[in-house]
C-alpha cells in the first residue's frame, strides 16, 4: 500500500525563490469525495494523473496514483471534476536535504502559497526553512479538496 506522509506550511516570504530547481504548472479536479477516499484527477505539464487518497491520520494518508493519457486527464476536468478546479504552479526548493514543493496559487485560490515535505515517516527531523512559516498540516481549510469547494478566495 501506498503512503504519504506529508507536513505542510505557510509560506511567509518570497526567498523560497532563489532555489528553485524546476517547476510545473497543475490542474487539479476531485471526481469523488467520500468519508473513506478523495478520488482526484490531475494535470502536471503534459502528464495526467488518477489518484485515490484515503483519509488523513495525523500527517499520514493512504496514496493510490496512476497516470493516465493527458487528454483524459483533460475531458475529465473539464467535465467530471467539481468547480473550480485548483490551479497551481509547483515550485521544487531543496532544503537541508529535503525536497520542498511550494505550491503558488491562482484562480479562486490565487494570494495562497503553501509549502509541503515529504517524509519516511512521522518523526523524521528535517530542517524548517527561514521562508516557511505557520504549520497547517492539521488545518482541514487547506486540504486541496477543501480549496476545491471553499476557495481561499472566499474566507
Amino acid at each position: 500500500m501506498g503512503l504519504e506522509i506529508e507536513r505542510k506550511f505557510l509560506v511567509k516570504n518570497a526567498s523560497w525563490r532563489d532555489s528553485v530547481e524546476d517547476r510545473e504548472p497543475i490542474l487539479q479536479g476531485y471526481l469523488a469525495e467520500a468519508g473513506r477516499a478523495t478520488v482526484r484527477v490531475r494535470a502536471k505539464g503534459d502528464r495526467g494523473f488518477l489518484t485515490i487518497k484515503g483519509r488523513t491520520t495525523g500527517v499520514t494518508r493512504s496514496e493510490f496514483e496512476y497516470e493516465i493519457p493527458i487528454e483524459e486527464a483533460r475531458v475529465m476536468l473539464e467535465t467530471l471534476s467539481s468547480l473550480p478546479v485548483i490551479d497551481k504552479v509547483r515550485h521544487r526548493v531543496r532544503c537541508g536535504g529535503h525536497l520542498w514543493e511550494v505550491d503558488v496559487f491562482a484562480g479562486e485560490n490565487a494570494g495562497l502559497v503553501l509549502a509541503e515535505i515529504e517524509l519516511t515517516c512521522e518523526e523524521e527531523p528535517f530542517e524548517l526553512p527561514g521562508w516557511a512559516g505557520v504549520e497547517v498540516s492539521d488545518d482541514p481549510r487547506y486540504f486541496n479538496s477543501n480549496l476545491a469547494r471553499h476557495p481561499f478566495s472566499r474566507w
